[in-house]
């Protein structure tokens, strides 16, 4: 993947203002809105660690649980049709429905 960040388990996103000459991103997964900048790709991860580490020593102060990212649910909305022919392939191959979609989506992103 390119234009992503990684820092303790956290992802952030990494875009650029031509109009304001700045890198900037946010980061990805999690309620709310953390944003991080940069003048150059160097300062903008420093920026996006310092980011993270201060929201978990927020989250830390607070006693609050810091949100992950990826918690390994993801729900979908599908056709019946689509739904109806995942469950037959799924039984077929004697597999649950949830080990065919993570398997389909292992394929596609190979």
């Amino acid at each position: 993947m390119n234009n992503i960040l990684e820092y303790k388990g956290y992802y952030g996103t990494v875009e650029f203002s031509e109009a304001d000459n700045v890198f900037f991103g946010e980061v990805m997964g999690i309620r709310g809105l953390i944003s991080y900048e940069g003048g150059n790709v160097q300062s903008l991860k420093k920026d996006f660690e310092g980011t993270i580490d201060f929201y978990l020593e927020t989250c830390k102060e607070e006693g609050i649980k810091p949100q992950k990212s990826r918690i390994g649910k993801l729900n979908v909305r599908v056709s019946p049709e689509l739904h109806k022919n995942l469950e037959v392939y799924s039984i077929l191959h004697g597999q649950s429905l949830d080990s065919t979609v993570e398997e389909a989506i292992k394929h596609f992103l190979q």
